[in-house]
């Protein structure tokens, strides 16, 4: 009968109540890492991210916080985009290219995160600087064609194992490292680069040329000389025919022009084989 006399103190402790339960619950999506904060201190991290643990396991859902005195702040739990502007790179070879790369990262330790720089847009915005340090190093020492080799694959290894090093401080990981595209600069130092291309592969194909016409010659050398040595070996079998033979050579290029004319005695000795031979009776 009191509550009905009297019922506003009840509907505010109600009203309180509600409120005080409402600010200690909150839900943890499983996309997140929740970094649970007391007085702008690090408590404790709700569904952190952990590569052995299967989907799902990691504690998101429905979660209690001291109201008032505790906050949460929510940290993507997944791969993150961290697209790069594009930078300068001078080659061994004295090419300037520009090189337009991109990485993906993810937020391992939230609390060193929220500590060192505080939100995901400073940990990319670190990272794109440590980045482009290292391409500007690392790039610099290759020549244009490494770039366009299979050993770029490794060289962007190389280069995420050496970013790593440095993302662990602001507690993030770098997943992948690679390169969009590495062009020369649009107008004339591209005609430039593109000269001197041609010039230089001009110059290798005369090189080769010349080490080819020189390896023919050796080799029409030797074959000559082994043919030489054939028909000498042959030939001195017979004597006889290898005189017949040489004397058809003769006749053939004589009388290879249909329009020569050759006069002759009859007892001349280069038509000694008109006239056949006497055989043996």
């Amino acid at each position: 009968m009191n509550i009905l006399r009297n019922p506003v103190p009840y509907a505010v402790a109600a009203v309180i109540g509600g409120f005080v339960l409402a600010s200690s619950l909150f839900t943890v999506p499983e996309t997140s890492q929740a970094l649970v904060l007391r007085l702008g201190k690090p408590e404790r991290i709700l569904n952190t991210y952990n590569a052995k643990a299967p989907f799902g396991s990691g504690g998101a859902g429905l979660a209690l916080k001291v109201p008032f005195i505790e906050n949460v702040v929510f940290i993507d739990k997944r791969v993150l985009d961290l697209d790069m502007p594009e930078q300068t790179v001078l080659s061994t070879d004295q090419l300037r290219l520009v090189v337009d790369a991109f990485a993906r990262f993810r937020i391992t330790n939230p609390q060193r995160m929220y500590e060192t720089v505080g939100s995901e847009e400073r940990v990319a915005e670190a990272l794109s600087r440590i980045l482009a340090s290292r391409l500007r190093n690392e790039l610099g020492k290759q020549p244009f064609a490494a770039l366009l080799s299979p050993e770029r694959s490794q060289m962007m290894d190389d280069i995420q194992s050496s970013v790593n090093k440095l993302a662990k401080q602001y507690g993030a990981e770098i997943v992948d490292v690679r390169i969009k595209r590495a062009d020369l600069p649009t107008g004339a130092p591209l005609d430039s680069a593109f000269t001197r291309m041609r010039s230089q592969r001009a110059q290798e194909a005369l090189t080769i040329r010349a080490q080819g016409n020189k390896q023919a010659q050796l080799v029409r050398a030797e074959a000559d000389a082994n043919a030489a040595r054939i028909y000498a070996e042959s030939f001195g079998k017979d004597p006889d025919f290898y005189a017949f033979y040489r004397a058809m050579q003769a006749y053939r290029t004589t009388f290879n022009n249909n329009n020569a004319t050759v006069v002759l005695s009859t007892g001349n000795e280069f038509l000694r084989e008109f006239e056949g031979r006497k055989t043996a009776r």
